[in-house]
């Protein structure tokens, strides 16, 4: 499979329980190398099993797309005007250009509203994958969880040419 073969659309409703399984199963997937095991579980809303409530309150304030493949939702980013706040793909699918497109995706949207700057606090783990993508590091902050849970992130930003002006 390549980028080529998924397709984006909105993130609608009915996927948010599909989304909440995804941001379950990516944080699982990760090992405890930056993040202990009970910071990695805190990220995860301390779930094992999907829960939309969480991603159906996101889509009254974010935008969510997703990634799908037929018609099998494989992976999702979140963002507002100018900052992407998520962006998750199912283990399954990593590093096949799923994330990259996401992304790819949110910068467009930005550039489209003439914004010519984003932002996006990534985690130790995508540090590097943000940095592939043209984002530079801008400085390891604070990240506080919804549980109290506080983690390092790293707060990283990405110059976008802007033809609209």
């Amino acid at each position: 499979m390549s980028a080529k073969e998924i397709s984006l659309r909105p993130a609608q409703e009915t996927d948010a329980w599909v989304l909440s399984a995804i941001h379950i199963a990516a944080i699982k997937a990760l090992p405890a190398t930056f993040y202990t095991k009970k910071e990695l579980l805190a990220w995860r809303n301390y779930r094992n099993k999907p829960d939309g409530s969480n991603i159906l309150k996101s889509m009254k304030v974010e935008t969510l797309w997703v990634a799908i493949e037929g018609d099998v939702v494989i992976g999702f980013a979140s963002f507002i005007v100018d900052e992407l706040i998520g962006l998750y793909v199912h283990p399954k699918y990593q590093g096949k250009g799923i994330g990259r497109a996401l992304v790819q995706h949110f910068c467009d949207e930005a550039t489209e509203q003439d914004i010519d700057k984003v932002i996006t606090t990534a985690s130790l783990y995508a540090e590097g994958f943000y940095l592939q993508l043209g984002f530079t590091a801008i400085q390891r902050v604070p990240h506080y969880l919804s549980s109290g849970v506080v983690v390092p992130v790293t707060k990283m930003s990405k110059t976008l040419v802007t033809t609209h002006k």
